[in-house]
Formats: C-alpha cells, structure tokens, sequence
C-alpha cells in the first residue's frame, strides 16, 4: 500500500524547528511550551500530544553531559574563585536549558505524531490510507 506519510526524521525535525509536524508550516507552539490546539495552516489537531516530563529530562541529560566537564576542565586547569565559576556556569546552564527545551519538547511532539502515539492514532490512519497524489505534467510534447 502507498502512503503519504512524513517520516520520522522529518516530523522530528519539523517538531524541533517548531512547525507543524505534517506540513512544516504552521506554527507548533502558542506560547513557550503550549502547543497549539491545530496547525493554523493545515489544521492538523495537535492538541492530542502528551510531551510531559520527557523533553526537560531530555534537556537535563544534555545540559549536564556539557556543562559539568567543562566545570571539570575550567576547575582542574585554571582553579578560578567560587564566585567566578557560579557567575559563569550558572547562567550558562540556565540560558542552555531554555534555548534547547522549546525545541526538544517539538521534537518529542513530532515524535509522538509520527508514530500516532496516544490521540494521535487517527492522524496515523488517515495519513496512511490517503491516496499519494501525483503531479501531471499537461505540457508534455
């Protein structure tokens, strides 16, 4: 059977860079972290997706993996103040986990859409029982 269907790439993908995950042009978020109900341009329903906890323990996994052994390094070669290190790293964790936090909850959204978990098994459906439309060319010679 042909399908229609976006990949998993591509929806995540589309979820991190904060569009819709079926037509890549509507916008996902509302607000920060408040996914849209649906897509204002294809008016695919997204208000099914159950992100929770999942994209800021994703965030945190990251973060840390960066932040604390460049702590390590900063700590082992220079030895600057307490003070320094907390006014330097703090707010580099805070900046880090707040750019990435946004666009991996999108990416879980789209992961989520893709795969037609939770209220998202009808969209699955449809989008794979929908027949692939083929461009004709008419100016043929």
């Amino acid at each position: 059977m042909a399908t229609n269907s976006v990949s998993l790439a591509k929806a995540m993908w589309r979820g991190f860079r904060g569009k819709c995950p079926n037509c890549g042009e509507g916008h996902l978020f509302g607000r920060f972290l408040k996914v849209t109900d649906t897509c204002d341009h294809c008016g695919e329903e997204l208000f099914h997706q159950r992100a929770d906890d999942l994209p800021a323990y994703l965030v945190i996994v990251v973060v840390g993996h960066l932040v604390v052994p460049a702590i390590l390094a900063v700590e082992t070669a220079y030895a600057p103040a307490v003070w320094l290190q907390l006014a330097v790293w703090l707010p580099m964790t805070l900046f880090a986990s707040l750019a990435l936090l946004q666009p991996t909850k999108g990416g879980i959204v789209g992961l989520q859409w893709q795969i037609g978990m939770h209220g998202f098994e009808a969209s699955k459906l449809r989008r794979e029982l929908a027949p692939v439309l083929v461009k004709v060319d008419t100016r043929a010679a």
